[in-house]
């Protein structure tokens, strides 16, 4: 592909993944309260997720993906149910006053699964794929290599997105010190991804 084509699909796919939405917002609010090194399977995911968008937008799988449509409902509500149980934990999560005030770590595949689950029931992010995509790339000329070089632009852009929040997050977190801070900061992420798996549940 040429570098205009690939300059202009990563400046979209920067603008369209730096706005924040549920999956940032699910971002944030699990660094905020469990901490950046807790977050890696589900950006992995998340950036797997937008992989197979981008994949079925080039190889023209977006019949297909209207096709089982009810496969994709099915993972959008099953994303936002996780997003609310993440939301109850958040909320209640106890506070303790030597630093250990976060509850245990989820394990790693089941912040995959959630990932995968938020990112593929993502209506934005399928917008962005399935309907503005083919507006920004010649769709029909993209070879294996093309496929591969979006691919490989898509990734850095959305490390360096994803990457970003969560620094910001983090360094929000080490302002924490006190009982208080982090019960108020536990309260904030609960109703960040609350209001993430609200704002997936009424975007059609």
């Amino acid at each position: 592909m040429s570098v205009e084509s690939l300059l202009i699909f990563a400046v979209a796919l920067a603008v369209a993944a730096g706005s924040p939405g549920p999956s940032i917002a699910a971002l944030v609010a699990r660094v905020l309260s469990r901490g950046i090194s807790s977050v890696l399977p589900f950006l992995a995911a998340m950036w797997v997720g937008e992989a197979i968008w981008l994949t079925c937008a080039v190889f023209g799988l977006a019949a297909l993906a209207e096709t089982f449509h009810p496969v994709f409902v099915v993972l959008k509500y099953a994303g936002i149910a996780y997003l609310a149980y993440l939301a109850w934990r958040m909320w209640t999560a106890p506070v303790a006053s030597a630093g250990d005030a976060l509850p245990r770590e989820d394990r790693p595949v089941r912040l995959f699964a959630a990932g995968i689950a938020v990112t593929l029931g993502n209506p934005k992010i399928m917008v962005f794929y399935l309907a503005l995509l083919p507006a920004i790339v010649d769709l029909a000329n993209v070879t294996m290599t093309g496929w591969l070089e979006l691919v490989a632009v898509m990734v850095l852009v959305l490390a360096a997105v994803d990457i970003a929040w969560a620094v910001g997050a983090m360094q929000a977190r080490r302002l924490l010190k006190s009982e208080r801070a982090v019960r108020l900061a536990n309260r904030f992420s609960a109703s960040m991804m609350a209001s993430a798996a609200a704002a997936m549940a009424v975007r059609s």
